[in-house]
């Protein structure tokens, strides 16, 4: 304490000890309520993360269930892949296809004349390229090599669709230009126009290095053609990527309704499902081995969040089906567990159904879900809410430290007053008690006791 640093000069005792003392006796106990309290308080924000956190996990996994392209997608399988890759869309039918690459796309590819040097300026002018119809000009300088021109037409803001490069060949360099798209609807024209003399346009009298072609297949006997590898609807919601080309192989492409994507994101709603609710039921439950309470042991608004999704989760919903009825039911701990076998069937058997039952946006199983989980964790629901009473109460603990900390220097100065006092009244004492014991010694035949 401030200014006791030694013991009382009239009584000898150690008041600063003394002083000290009481107020931790007096502080001790404020203080660790305030600590329990504020410990507390960070738990349960700790732990209404993690529910949120739980929810929006939950969420996300509840999504794909409203979307029909869950149960009405379809897959795509190839006997081989060597000549290309298939990916179909929930507009797909299903089918079988004989499908023969007979020949790919490529883009054009025109070349200038050889040069001895492409650091040599060529001569002054200017290039005109052409792609499908589109065009754009490139001014060429007296001091410009075929490296700049090179430079300016693949910077070019305007430049249509070319890339322009040096290949360094046994007759010498020369600029190949090359289009960026393939098919024959993509080709290259160049016009070369001289300011004086002819260097620059004998230079860039192109020849076809690379001819454009489109795209050939045949689709069980139907003879397809594209500007692209890439083709789109040459079967109904189905893209092919065409990787190789052989005329002598076909490949066999299956379209498939996907009930194993329809599974897959049950069973994740399932697993997230059952995770959402044990992080609640951990936070809000007793345990009578560890005799260990939940941060949230009786709070209204977990039991609240619990109801409302068991509520949702044992309802009916559009012609009268229920979960059960797909394979999950509730176990006694109120988790959810799938009979793969049983959705299985379903999928198969009433996938419309099914389907509605998931999707349907007014009355809808995943509808009703989200709507419950929105209420707790949408900005400003009732997470957020707790989140900021619990803000509040933690603001409001920091207020009653700063309040304890000068209740506590009041104390300490009051109780440093009246030992102070205290000492200066002994030390007052002893005083008058050694001169009234000299004045006694000094009287006519007093004996003192020592002597």
């Amino acid at each position: 304490m401030a200014g006791l640093t030694a013991t009382g000069i009239g009584s000898g005792l150690d008041i600063s000890g003394i002083v000290s003392a009481l107020v931790n006796a007096e502080k001790a106990p404020k203080e660790a309520r305030l600590n329990q309290t504020e410990g507390l308080i960070n738990t349960q924000i700790s732990a209404i993360g993690a529910l949120k956190s739980s929810i929006s996990e939950f969420m996300d996994k509840l999504k794909p269930l409203s979307e029909s392209k869950t149960f009405t997608g379809f897959t795509s399988n190839l006997s081989k892949s060597d000549y290309l890759s298939a990916k179909a869309t929930p507009d797909a039918v299903a089918g079988s296809y004989n499908l023969v690459v007979e020949q790919l796309a490529q883009s054009q590819k025109l070349g200038s004349a050889n040069v001895t040097d492409v650091t040599s300026p060529i001569g002054s002018g200017s290039l005109d390229i052409d792609v499908a119809g589109e065009s754009f000009a490139i001014e060429v300088n007296s001091d410009d090599s075929l490296q700049d021109i090179v430079k300016k037409i693949n910077s070019a803001e305007d430049n249509v669709g070319v890339t322009a490069t040096i290949i360094n060949s046994d007759a010498g360099p020369q600029m190949v230009l090359t289009s960026n798209k393939t098919g024959t609807d993509n080709q290259i024209q160049l016009s070369a126009t001289d300011d004086t003399g002819t260097a620059l346009a004998d230079t860039f009298a192109m020849t076809e290095v690379q001819a454009a072609k489109d795209a050939i297949l045949y689709v069980d006997g139907l003879k397809v053609t594209s500007n692209s590898n890439e083709v789109e609807n040459a079967i109904q919601g189905v893209t092919l990527n065409l990787k190789d080309a052989d005329a002598d192989k076909s490949t066999t492409l299956t379209i498939e309704p996907d009930r194993a994507g329809a599974t897959k994101a049950i069973k994740e709603f399932v697993d997230a499902y059952n995770s959402m609710m044990e992080t609640a039921r951990g936070m809000s439950s007793y345990d009578p081995k560890t005799k260990q309470s939940g941060v949230f042991q009786g709070d209204s608004l977990i039991r609240s969040l619990q109801g409302q999704f068991r509520g949702a989760i044992s309802s009916s919903y559009g012609e009268g089906m229920a979960l059960a009825n797909l394979g999950i039911k509730t176990t006694r701990d109120g988790s959810l567990e799938l009979d793969e076998d049983r959705l299985k069937k379903v999928l198969e058997n009433d996938l419309a159904n099914v389907t509605d039952f998931f999707t349907n946006e007014e009355n809808g199983f995943a509808a009703k879900m989200k709507s419950v989980g929105d209420t707790y964790v949408q900005t400003g629901g009732l997470l957020d809410s707790r989140d900021e009473s619990l803000d509040n109460r933690l603001a409001r603990i920091g207020d009653e430290r700063e309040s304890l900390e000068l209740k506590m220097k009041a104390y300490e100065a009051r109780l440093t007053k009246q030992y102070n006092a205290m000492d200066l009244l002994v030390g007052q004492l002893n005083s008058q008690g050694a001169l009234l014991s000299q004045r006694l010694n000094s009287l006519p035949g007093l004996v003192p006791k020592d002597k």
